[in-house]
């Protein structure tokens, strides 16, 4: 997962979960902020420990989730 220095898991930090650089901010309510509307500028304002590039780096990370190949297994067993 190279290229994600500001995506951060630690167990003892929201369960593990992909946050901002160990804040416990995860990832994913970024991503919901900006999937509800919000415009980075709002987010910044209401949480003032992020930066711009760390919503950027959590939209990329998601987009990167996203891209993950599946197999199932009636594709592995060429059923597909």
């Amino acid at each position: 997962m190279l290229g994600f220095d500001r995506v951060t898991f630690d167990p003892r930090i929201m369960a593990g979960q992909a946050c901002i650089r160990g804040m416990r901010i995860p990832v994913s309510l970024v991503v919901n902020l900006v999937a509800h509307g919000k415009q980075a500028s709002e987010i910044l304002e209401e949480y003032p420990d992020l930066e711009l590039e760390d919503i950027r780096q959590a939209l990329e990370y998601a987009s990167w989730l996203v891209r993950e190949k599946v197999y199932t297994r009636e594709l592995l067993e060429g059923v597909v």
